[in-house]
């Protein structure tokens, strides 16, 4: 009976193990893009009017919703206030207004009602990484989704955004967003 607990102790350590370090490891980061252009500076291509349309994926890869949005920000010089609103397929419409401020060349922070603390940001070539909990509503109550959300510029006006939405590590939702600013 002794030996049949080690092992399953030993059992439960190594799959503990391969859990947090297929959820810590991060293949791709913001630093990879700095040499790479064009040059996506967030707070001058979310300033003005922006379009987007987008899709939400269930963790299967199963199209559940689908959005349109408009993007209106404005940039003071150190902080980009921007509003969104999504209209989604079955008729809801979200409303969220972020505050974010440029701390230096690369790095950011960003606030919204519906985030949990503050946003990250890293901005590098193309590439803007951003980080947040978001109170996301599911069945009349609010729960806590973890988002990588990456922006990759393609050109001027075209911008690519995914988003992957996890909770306890693991993913429940990706999110692809295509914008066009005007």
């Amino acid at each position: 009976m002794i030996i049949f607990s080690n092992i399953k102790s030993i059992l439960l350590i190594i799959f503990f193990g391969l859990i947090t370090s297929c959820s810590s490891n991060q293949s791709m980061k913001p630093q990879d893009f700095k040499d790479k252009k064009p040059r996506l500076v967030i707070e001058e291509y979310l300033s003005g009017n922006v379009k987007a349309w987008g899709i939400l994926q269930n963790r299967s890869g199963k199209v559940t919703r689908q959005f349109s949005a408009t993007l209106n920000g404005n940039w003071d010089g150190k902080k980009l206030i921007l509003d969104e609103k999504f209209n989604w397929d079955d008729g809801e419409v979200q409303d969220r207004q972020w505050h974010i401020t440029k701390l230096d060349e690369h790095n950011y922070e960003g606030t919204a009602s519906d985030v949990v603390g503050k946003a990250k940001g890293y901005s590098y070539g193309p590439a803007f990484k951003f980080e947040y909990v978001l109170l996301v509503p599911v069945k009349g109550k609010e729960i806590k989704i973890t988002f990588d959300d990456w922006i990759f510029m393609q050109d001027e006006k075209v911008a690519i955004n995914r988003a992957k939405m996890t909770k306890f590590g693991f993913k429940v939702a990706e999110l692809t967003v295509f914008f066009v600013k005007e």
